[in-house]
């Protein structure tokens, strides 16, 4: 059996900012991991080109029952240095829409900085490990079908049950119930909503459709693109509301953001009366959707026979549309796990549980959930590097 400083189960982005910086420091650092390459989910984020960080990182754009969990790390590990790491590996990289910066090659440069930096501090990575036990007594020691490896610190980095034939698993969470850490309710987030009954066959035509709308649920709005799926509703403002979203609650989409619908309608039914309400619609919405809104929502009747009221409804609700999702695409398509070990069983400083000395908790396995666009990379690469200060 062979002896470490600190043990890393997980060789994703949280796992290998963990092993870099604790590696740096002077530890002996063993990753292992169970995929046949470390950062597959690195490799496949941003359609190969990876939303490494996002410059608009501020605590208030991530999920928590405690919304204040994330200020320590996010403090001390923030974009710019992760940007500053990425230049330093002269990695070309570009700013998209809403602060979400991409390499502008691929998402396995990251991933190759990131074992660079651990080879500089001279972590040990070793991939197609499958962990069969963890134990504790003095120290921890891990099993797995390669051997046996010990240390007093060990650090849970396998991710969620997001991606699962990415080779998701609940590892992290079953070590954090074996070892007595409580855990949150778990759900899939950024991920597609689906409906059921009449609205779904009003959306299953217009499968492929895209528009900009204003996604909203309680105090969150996203303003952002909407696409009608064969199951439902995706593109990136439903995936942002998605993580809101609870069954049997009810989203409001603004399908019209900044215009006034139903005078437009009014408009054009005083300009040109004898056209169909859908050909009005069209210069409003994409034509599919606009020929569907107005087959379900007006009487077959050109503008001049439409009542004023009816327009003016119709106007309100592209403004206003209340929908009730049935559920969700789960988690083969979400982007994240929502929810996972509760913070109260953390220190927001160093991600080390509180009642079992040693142990640490990172990534996407703590109840701490990014937005969309880059928020969860940087609170990996956050959570990673305050755990790696501390082993």
């Amino acid at each position: 059996m062979r002896n470490f400083d600190a043990i890393v189960l997980g060789a994703g982005a949280a796992g290998l900012m963990c092993a870099l910086r604790a590696g740096q420091r002077g530890r002996r650092v063993l990753v292992l991991d169970h995929a046949r390459q470390a950062g597959s989910k690195i490799l496949i984020s941003g359609g190969g080109r990876c939303n490494f960080t996002n410059t608009g990182t501020v605590p208030g754009r991530f999920f928590s029952n405690n919304p204040h969990f994330a200020k320590s790390a996010l403090s001390r590990y923030t974009p710019a240095e992760f940007l500053a790491l990425v230049e330093k590996h002269r990695i070309a990289w570009h700013e998209k829409t809403l602060g979400q910066l991409f390499c502008d090659g691929s998402a396995r440069q990251i991933v190759d900085m990131l074992l660079a930096e651990c080879m500089a501090g001279g972590a040990e990575i070793r991939t197609g490990h499958r962990i069969t036990d963890v134990s504790r007594a003095d120290g921890f020691r891990v099993s797995s079908d390669h051997g046996e490896f010990s240390a007093p610190a060990l650090v849970l980095a396998t991710g969620g049950l997001s991606i699962p034939k990415m080779g998701a698993t609940g590892l992290s969470l079953d070590l954090a119930r074996r070892f007595g850490l409580p855990l949150t309710e778990t759900r899939p987030a950024l991920v597609p909503l689906t409906f059921s009954g009449e609205m779904l066959e009003l959306m299953r035509p217009l499968s492929g459709v895209s528009l900009p709308a204003v996604a909203r649920l309680g105090k969150q709005a996203f303003p952002e693109a909407v696409l009608f799926t064969h199951r439902g509703l995706s593109g990136p403002a439903i995936l942002q509301i998605s993580s809101a979203w609870t069954e049997g609650v009810p989203l409001r989409l603004d399908l019209l953001p900044d215009r006034d619908a139903g005078m437009e309608l009014l408009a054009a039914k005083r300009a040109r009366p004898r056209a169909e309400p859908r050909t009005a619609l069209a210069e409003l919405l994409p034509q599919r959707l606009a020929q569907s809104l107005a087959a379900s929502f007006l009487p077959d009747r050109i503008l001049a026979e439409q009542t004023d009221k009816d327009l003016r409804r119709l106007g309100a609700m592209l403004r206003d549309w209340n929908l009730t999702p049935s559920g969700t695409e789960g988690y083969a398509k979400a982007e994240v796990m929502l929810g996972g070990i509760d913070t109260t069983a953390l220190s927001s400083q160093s991600m080390a549980a509180r009642t079992v000395p040693g142990l640490h908790v990172i990534g996407e396995a703590v109840d701490v959930t990014g937005w969309l666009g880059g928020y969860n990379f940087q609170w990996a690469w956050a959570s990673g590097w305050a755990a790696g200060g501390s082993v």
